[in-house]
């Protein structure tokens, strides 16, 4: 397994030290589904951004069944193969629940292949209200798009953005190399 980054949100305190705060730990799983020259994934209106399909494991899961959860609930997706390991990111970030202080995540990315055609999506309330919807696009759009959030910064910029953009770097050297 490789780890590709270990981030910490710009937000949370520099120099950041854990000083006994309640730490929320979670397992992510995110696929990285490429076909000819398109890459699937997620652009969220809300946030102006493209990320890759996945999210948390549930307890119990393993990482990789939490994945064909994830992606067949955010794409549709069919016959979905599991292929390989990427590589996984640590991560300090801001955390929505009140009982916590930070959350620790560590993210794992698995290439995969999938059926022909996506299904319908069966997202969350809060993903469909923040206008996420699956779309195959070109790596480099993805990229300079991030890029560009990133460069901007607006106030509606999510938090994922820089580990989305730092992973989807990854990817497009791994297919140039």
């Amino acid at each position: 397994m490789q780890h590709l980054a270990h981030l910490v949100h710009s937000t949370l305190p520099t120099p950041f030290a854990l000083n006994g705060m309640r730490v929320l730990e979670r397992q992510a799983s995110r696929a990285i589904v490429t076909r000819d020259d398109r890459i699937l994934l997620l652009y969220t209106e809300r946030y102006d951004d493209f990320s890759f399909p996945g999210g948390g494991v549930d307890p119990g899961e393993s990482p990789e069944v939490g994945l064909h959860r994830e992606l067949y609930e955010e794409t549709g997706a069919q016959d979905i193969q599991v292929t390989s390991h990427f590589g996984y990111v640590t991560e300090y970030t801001p955390t929505w629940k009140k009982q916590w202080d930070v959350m620790f995540q560590t993210s794992h990315w698995f290439t995969c292949h999938i059926g022909n055609t996506l299904g319908e999506a069966k997202l969350e309330d809060y993903e469909a209200a923040n206008g996420m919807a699956a779309k195959w696009v070109s790596l480099e759009d993805a990229l300079h798009h991030n890029r560009d959030v990133i460069s901007r910064q607006p106030a509606s910029m999510g938090i994922s953005i820089h580990r989305e953009t730092l992973v989807l770097e990854r990817v497009a050297s791994a297919l140039a190399g």
